[in-house]
């Protein structure tokens, strides 16, 4: 009955924020970067930061972490309203990143390890927030890591957070998977999403001491990294919003359902996230085997992509 409730209360706030965002003009207007063909509101991803403080005021997550995601997700919201400067952003990046490492004790950590956690956790962010460029990539996404987090023994205690976010992630699938969608989670939705399940992957690590539970982001994090490394290699601004992940490709150029594509990436890390746990309570995931699945998945990818690509550019010519 409890989430019931909180399920009929999220949904009440979001449909109170289209209004809101109805009435001001939130919305995204496509451009030739864009991966949609019509104005959709903005920013509904707000129920994600809302979650979160429901979720501090029920007692099941601590104030540093809200404290944190909130902080996020009030500076990407006025700069969804209005483009803000990289500083302000950035600084919002950081003192958040310093609210979580409080909150899982890094600081008593050796001085080397904290900026390799910050460059990290810091690049999550900013590589999950341009995720959100088809139609249920994001919340699908966020909603299967969900998951896989709270089907770990360890993490059963956390299961009232877990269950809040992830009721939060349906709430906004209702308006985002669709083949039109009503909104797009916007920075307010993704940064607060992306810092939250980047707090939640480093304390899962290390309550577990199980590194290879970072494969968990690892379907859309190979995605994203060797996409930035092909932009880096044209001498693109990284930062700016383009159309070349592999998700894009088969969405924008091959022409396959956005929701169809969310799903596949979704479908494929959570069969790869529960073989992962599979293979942990077996006693079989060491560093070594993943590794080795992850050098797999990289071959995997780069063979896949320069398929798309050429197919592409034959279909082009």
């Amino acid at each position: 009955m409890q989430y019931l409730i909180l399920f009929l209360l999220f949904l009440v706030i979001e449909l109170l924020y289209f209004k809101i965002a109805d009435q001001y003009n939130i919305i995204d207007k496509p451009n030739s970067r864009s991966s949609h063909t019509s104005i959709t509101l903005r920013g509904g991803g707000i129920i994600f930061p809302i979650a979160i403080i429901i979720a501090f005021l029920m007692g099941f997550v601590s104030w540093s972490v809200m404290l944190g995601v909130v902080l996020v997700a009030t500076v990407s919201f006025i700069d969804d309203i209005k483009p803000l400067s990289q500083l302000p952003r950035f600084l919002s990046h950081v003192i958040a990143a310093v609210l979580v490492f409080y909150e899982l004790n890094l600081f008593s950590e050796p001085l080397w390890l904290l900026p390799i956690l910050f460059v990290l956790l810091i690049g999550w962010v900013n590589a999950f927030n341009f995720m959100d460029g088809i139609n249920g990539i994001t919340v699908l996404y966020a909603l299967i890591a969900i998951i896989s987090f709270s089907l770990l023994p360890l993490n059963q205690l956390q299961l009232p957070l877990l269950i809040s976010m992830g009721l939060s992630c349906i709430v906004f699938g209702i308006f985002n998977v669709r083949k039109k969608a009503k909104t797009f989670a916007g920075d307010v939705g993704s940064i607060s999403m992306a810092l939250f399940l980047g707090y939640f992957m480093m304390k899962t690590i290390i309550e577990s001491g199980q590194l290879s539970f970072i494969l968990f982001f690892s379907i859309y994090g190979i995605d994203a990294g060797i996409t930035i490394l092909n932009r880096v290699k044209k001498r693109e601004n990284i930062f700016q919003p383009h159309r070349s992940h592999l998700y894009q490709y088969l969405a924008n150029e091959i022409g396959m359902s956005h929701i169809l594509v969310s799903c596949i990436y979704a479908v494929l890390q959570l069969g790869l996230n529960i073989f992962l746990i599979y293979m942990d309570t077996q006693g079989n995931l060491t560093l070594l085997f993943s590794i080795g699945i992850l050098f797999t998945l990289v071959i995997v990818y780069m063979l896949f992509r320069q398929f798309i690509i050429r197919k592409i550019v034959l279909s082009n010519s």
